[in-house]
């Protein structure tokens, strides 16, 4: 049994057991959370929403949060002595999948 959730603008497929990093909660460790914008189902058999699946409910148990690796963007334009170096951090919330109802 798998489902496709919504977080933060991005799309994820989920399975009972799955850890995956989602955007910023602010959330303490242990909470457990209920994720409602389900957009599809698969439990036999595939079912979409229009846009979320009725009744479709992921449960999510919070582990941590923390901040990503540096992501540096580098930009150079040839013989214009133009550059522009920027760094980003992302705070993320890593959550685990513990049960899945459609």
């Amino acid at each position: 049994m798998y489902a496709i959730i919504k977080n933060g603008g991005k799309q994820y497929k989920v399975t009972e057991g799955d850890e995956l990093s989602l955007d910023k909660m602010s959330l303490e460790a242990g909470t457990t959370i209920e994720i409602k914008e389900v957009l599809a189902v698969n439990a036999g058999e595939l079912k979409f929403g229009a846009p979320f699946v009725e009744g479709a409910i992921v449960t999510a148990e919070v582990m941590r949060e923390g901040r990503d690796r540096k992501v540096i963007t580098f930009k150079k334009r040839r013989r214009k002595d133009s550059k522009v170096k920027r760094g980003f951090r992302r705070d993320f919330t890593r959550v685990k999948i513990t049960k899945i109802a459609a």
